[in-house]
């Protein structure tokens, strides 16, 4: 049998090496490649064949729902598995509604990674079993606001957090300025805030960037 041939994605050479380590003690799961943001990731996925692609949720040049939405686009047979430290439902719900396969927080034991590989890798869905509960009944009165955004209203916030201007998001986004600036005005109303520093407080509050 041949084995699962895995991409790990993650900015962090310390974690790329531990997760291969603990890959290397089952015979079933190869660790095919390796990439460090999204640009090295959507060359590597053009390069071979994967099975699996485990990413990070925040990387360098990347927009994890715009990536994942572009990799299940250009390459449908990957199945993506984020693995992340933010333990929040409505961010593992939003990877699952671009495409994802599962979602699995970095404090998670090895036993369950490699379970989350091997589940995804056949077809199946994952998610951490504390995620699942608050995706089954919710966050009450408590959900954040971010959760009332279009997706391309979350993509402008994620990108505004990161320290990228509007016109450099207008063209990652192939909108123009003007559309841009709408964007940002209906954020920082529905997000009831009045300043970019406001923003970036927000976004780093409810971890949505680093």
């Amino acid at each position: 049998m041949k084995p699962i041939r895995i991409l790990i994605a993650d900015d962090h050479a310390v974690v790329r090496r531990g997760i291969r380590h603990i890959l290397e003690t089952t015979p079933d799961l190869l660790v095919a490649a390796e990439a460090g943001d999204g640009r090295e990731l959507l060359e590597t996925l053009s390069k071979e064949p994967f099975d699996v692609l485990l990413m990070d949720l925040t990387m360098p040049a990347s927009n994890p729902v715009e990536l994942i939405a572009r990799i299940k686009t250009e390459h449908p047979r990957v199945a993506v598995l984020v693995h992340s430290m933010h333990a929040e439902g409505p961010v593992a719900s939003r990877m699952l509604k671009a495409g994802a396969s599962g979602y699995i927080t970095k404090d998670s034991e090895p036993e369950q990674l490699l379970a989350a590989l091997r589940k995804v890798a056949a077809g199946g869905r994952y998610i951490d079993a504390e995620l699942a509960e608050q995706l089954a009944f919710g966050n009450g009165p408590g959900m954040p606001l971010h959760e009332l955004l279009s997706d391309r209203e979350s993509q402008v916030l994620f990108l505004l957090a990161s320290g990228k201007t509007l016109k450099a998001i207008a063209r990652e986004l192939h909108l123009s300025p003007k559309t841009a600036s709408t964007y940002k005005t209906r954020i920082m109303q529905k997000l009831n805030l009045q300043s970019d520093a406001d923003l970036i407080r927000y976004a780093l509050a409810n971890h949505l960037v680093k």
